[in-house]
């Protein structure tokens, strides 16, 4: 752990974190509704809105921006039965079966619900508010679909070659939607009030009115959908072990052997040093004694099964990922198709241009990563990618 100043805790060596990074957690540290300071993650960098690996706990406020667009964005992992031994040799059968039954990409959605997901959208459906269907007039069907950018699948192997399924995505269309709504409504509040900002994107609500209510009721419909999103994928990437392992549909239940679902951006009313407060994770996880969680690597590298330590510090936060080391673009611009095939070598995946943003090397070292955050996690598993897929 390292104290930058009193409002500014980081669990990575600050001469690490980039100058834009450091200057935003600064601004946000500034704040004076922050409450004793904010935490910086061993995988921060430089995000819209807030550092993407930021903890930041504050009183009768919350920042839209800094929660971000995707809204409830997490991981979702399952241990099952298998050992690698069982699975059969052409990995590629499985890939293209997770990527026929879940929707891939910016717009996928499904052309139909599905049984499972139909349960969920009435769960949905019940809290949706009138305007969310003109934000997103098919939003229910989005529900069981992946994204693009760092989303994906993967099949993975633990140290005692265990087979998992592991997954990442959030709150899709309506989730961005909703956010931007919200981000909107605080930077006309605080114009309104002629309030001055270090960053526009620092804009916030207050709590207690309407505005305020209405972004957390919102926020908590979002984070469900996006909870919902991976436990109706996840239901799919188990159906096709079935089919894969068995032959045929039912044997889901028996190949599941545990399940861990977790958010790495949210809000939520949390006590924390005799206070009760908005902790606001951006790309960060809750990690509460004994509390699981999935850390995962970029494609190509490990991911790691975590137990929480509960550290003070963090408001019992860990890390959420990797963490960017280059922008997109520049990652398209600095690696070759040729490059995406060597470091994704023993994996079973796409190797095409269109990911070339999410390469191993413009991610940080998951190991590194996983070395800073000795204060906060307990490592439970690492897990080997064999399959990954992902949408462009």
């Amino acid at each position: 752990m390292h104290i930058v100043n009193d409002k500014l805790i980081t669990f990575i060596d600050p001469s690490d974190i980039e100058p834009e990074a450091m200057q935003q957690l600064k601004n946000t540290a500034s704040l004076p509704f922050i409450y004793h300071h904010v935490a910086a993650m061993p995988d921060c960098h430089f995000g819209m809105g807030a550092t993407v690996g930021s903890v930041i706990a504050t009183k009768g406020t919350i920042m839209p921006a800094a929660v971000g667009v995707d809204i409830g964005c997490g991981m979702i992992a399952v241990k099952t039965k298998f050992k690698a031994s069982e699975l059969p040799d052409d990995l590629k059968s499985i890939r293209v079966g997770l990527e026929r039954r879940v929707p891939l990409g910016a717009g996928g959605r499904n052309s139909k619900m599905t049984d499972t997901a139909l349960k969920r959208a009435e769960n949905l459906l019940r809290r949706a508010k009138d305007y969310y269907s003109e934000l997103d007039k098919k939003w229910d069907l989005a529900l069981g679909s992946l994204g693009s950018g760092n989303h994906f699948i993967e099949i993975c192997l633990d140290e005692n070659d265990q087979v998992w399924c592991v997954l990442h995505s959030g709150s899709r269309g309506i989730g961005n939607k909703l956010a931007q709504m919200h981000i909107k409504t605080a930077q006309k509040l605080m114009e309104d009030y002629f309030i001055s900002l270090p960053d526009q994107d620092l804009a916030y609500l207050i709590e207690n009115t309407p505005e305020f209510r209405a972004y957390i009721e919102d926020l908590l419909w979002a984070q469900d959908f996006a909870l919902f999103n991976r436990e109706e994928m996840m239901d799919r990437a188990m159906t096709e072990l079935s089919y894969t392992m068995y032959g045929e549909n039912g044997h889901q239940h028996e190949i599941e052997l545990e399940r861990i679902n977790c958010h790495h951006n949210f809000t939520q009313l949390e006590n924390h040093m005799g206070q009760n407060v908005w902790i606001t994770r951006k790309g960060a996880i809750q990690m509460r004694k004994g509390q699981l969680g999935v850390i995962p690597g970029s494609m190509g590298t490990r991911s790691y099964v975590v137990s929480g330590l509960e550290n003070v510090a963090s408001f019992h936060s860990a890390p959420h990922g990797a963490g960017r080391r280059m922008s997109r673009k520049k990652a398209r611009e600095s690696f070759s198709v040729e490059d995406l095939i060597e470091q994704t070598k023993g994996v079973e995946c796409r190797k095409d241009a269109a990911l070339l943003d999410e390469i191993p090397a413009a991610y940080k070292d998951i190991d590194q990563v996983m070395e800073n955050s000795k204060e906060l996690v307990e490592i439970k598993h690492v897990l080997r990618q064999i399959v990954n897929v992902k949408g462009s």
